[in-house]
């Protein structure tokens, strides 16, 4: 409810914007809406909670390769949630909103590039002689592109700082982060789901027990959530911050919020501490035992 006379002038997005709730229609606003405060706080906090979880598990399975990615995306995301907090006072807020788009933006290029590091140790313990390419192709292909995606996301966030909501030189030079992150990750989903296709045609996955199936279904889950949620961004920036998705809150909640909190704990089970480390532990001791009751059937035998 606007209690102020209208400012002169009127700026409603930029450093020396004039408007706030008390003077201007919130749909003036670059959102057009009022993010709601209850699922700012809830999504905050979800991935405080699912992050204390990751760090928990890199400090019991010794995995911190995996597990610091993993806590800086988690942290972004907070932080971003903190600017839709603050956008939830007042819409017009431009900290708040350069806070949500770039942090939003950015923090799931931490959870790929875990994703990317622990699908190729994946193949080096299964079985890299079935892989059509060296394994650590995955690091010196992905990696950099992931680094790539956020160099261009955050460099369009910043861009987008320094110029008016009109201009698009920003978000597009984001959106084509987003969109070559797309790219990238459906490469990388042909290139393991091959090798996955020839793995299984050798028989090999009849050694999987609870901990791989746990641990390829949560890569598997949190790589297509990620997916789906980047294809949205790239819709929702397609027109720039005056297109129609991107004032449109629920889908934002549904695929921004619940896919990538979704993707971060099904990370959880894709810990290679439950795949890799400890499935191997297990082996070990099983070949271990069986080696001892084999040498002392001998023994008896004698």
């Amino acid at each position: 409810m606007i209690t102020e006379p209208l400012p002169d002038p009127i700026i409603t997005f930029g450093h020396d914007v004039t408007c706030n709730l008390h003077n201007c229609p919130v749909e003036w606003s670059i959102l057009s809406y009022q993010p709601s405060l209850a699922a700012n706080i809830v999504f905050a906090a979800l991935f405080g909670a699912v992050g204390l979880v990751h760090f928990y598990l890199g400090f019991r399975w010794r995995v911190w390769g995996f597990t610091f990615p993993m806590l800086v995306g988690c942290v972004t995301e907070i932080i971003g949630y903190v600017g839709r907090i603050l956008l939830h006072y007042n819409p017009f807020s431009f900290p708040g909103f350069m806070i949500q788009i770039v942090c939003l933006t950015i923090a799931p290029v931490f959870y790929t590039a875990s994703i990317y590091v622990t699908l190729s140790k994946s193949i080096l313990y299964l079985a890299p002689d079935l892989s059509r390419f060296k394994p650590q192709l995955f690091y010196y292909i992905f990696i950099p592109f992931d680094i790539v995606c956020l160099v261009l996301q955050a460099a369009g966030g910043a861009m987008s700082a320094n110029t008016t909501g009109s201009n698009k030189v920003g978000v597009d030079v984001s959106q084509a982060g987003l969109s070559l992150q797309v790219i990238v990750l459906v490469l990388f989903i042909l290139s393991f789901g091959d090798y996955m296709f020839r793995y299984l045609r050798s028989g090999r996955a009849s050694n999987f027990g609870w901990r791989l199936t746990a641990f390829f279904t949560g890569l598997t889950s949190a790589t297509l959530l990620i997916l789906a949620r980047c294809a949205y961004r790239v819709a929702e920036l397609r027109d720039g911050y005056s297109g129609k998705l991107i004032k449109e809150e629920t889908p934002f909640i549904v695929l921004e919020g619940v896919f990538v909190f979704l993707a971060a704990s099904m990370l959880c089970f894709g810990n290679p501490g439950l795949g890799l480390k400890e499935d191997g532990m297990a082996r070990v001791k099983m070949e271990n035992d069986s080696e001892t009751v084999v040498m002392e059937t001998i023994e008896r035998r004698k």
